[in-house]
């Protein structure tokens, strides 16, 4: 049996009638999971070709028959990708035009664990989806915003504390933008992108000549001087690791050299308060 056949036949071994759809019956089934003629039937292909399919017969099957085949046997994304890497079939993204903000509770506690690092969840746009409270307070004043609109991209240009928080503010909003350029060369149709772009470019000079500039670079690392209004200058190196099961989320940890003075105003961010206006 082919590769692409094995695998059919065991994920039609884990989906029961009740599952696909299917009415109840009675008397025992002598096949675990759906039939091969009942995956014939819910896909709309005749059960010859679905028989050749699972026997390896079937060359180049067409993308909507794998498509529906893959809805039948209720493929996750990972399931689904190796289908059409086994049918040799190029693998098309099927993340929504806005895709989902919901953060995992795996993930949302990983962030209180990382405490009393700065840490937070950004999206493709660096949209802010979570942060533990460090990693809130290192912007200080964009917990004022609502929490649709709190964006690190919109903070470093739009809001009026930015330039004073971050030293080298400079070297911040190119990468910033460089890392849009990325990302809306990766993503095209994304509308959260382009409406943050279409934003700044209008609201921010700066951003637009920054944009024109074309530079392409997606942040993986790097370092930001802090001027905080609480507990002063700070330099912190920051990573940025890639979300498992998510729709381009990101997790942004910063950090400093034990026993420095970097280190020990960045311990104090977990006891700030506002500053006074």
């Amino acid at each position: 049996m082919s590769g692409l056949g094995e695998f059919l036949r065991s994920r039609r071994a884990r989906v029961s009638p009740q599952e696909a759809g299917l009415p109840a019956t009675t008397g025992r089934r002598r096949t675990e999971g759906l039939r091969r003629e009942e995956v014939a039937m819910l896909a709309g292909v005749s059960i010859e070709y679905y028989t050749r399919l699972e026997q390896g017969k079937q060359n180049n099957p067409g993308r909507p028959v794998l498509e529906a085949v893959a809805g039948v046997l209720r493929l996750d994304e990972d399931e689904r990708r190796h289908l059409f890497e086994l049918a040799r079939l190029p693998v098309e993204a099927t993340a929504p035009a806005r895709p989902s903000r919901g953060i995992r509770a795996e993930v949302r506690r990983l962030l209180d664990i990382i405490r009393p690092y700065p840490a937070y969840v950004l999206s493709r746009a660096n949209d802010l989806l979570a942060a533990n409270e460090q990693g809130m307070k290192l912007l200080p004043g964009i917990e004022q915003w609502p929490a649709a609109a709190r964006n690190t991209a919109r903070y470093t240009f739009l809001h009026p504390d930015a330039r004073r928080v971050y030293g080298n503010w400079e070297e911040v909003a190119a990468a910033t933008v460089a890392h849009l350029r990325a990302a809306a060369g990766a993503h095209p149709d994304a509308e959260e992108l382009t409406g943050l772009i279409d934003e700044l470019s209008v609201k921010s000079g700066e951003f637009a000549g920054l944009w024109e500039r074309y530079d392409v670079r997606a942040r993986t690392n790097g370092r930001k001087r802090f001027q905080h209004p609480v507990v002063g200058r700070m330099t912190l190196s920051y990573e940025v690791l890639t979300v498992a099961r998510s729709e381009g989320h990101r997790l942004v940890v910063y950090q400093a050299e034990p026993g420095t003075p970097d280190h020990d105003a960045m311990m104090l961010l977990g006891l700030a308060t506002a500053a006074p206006s």
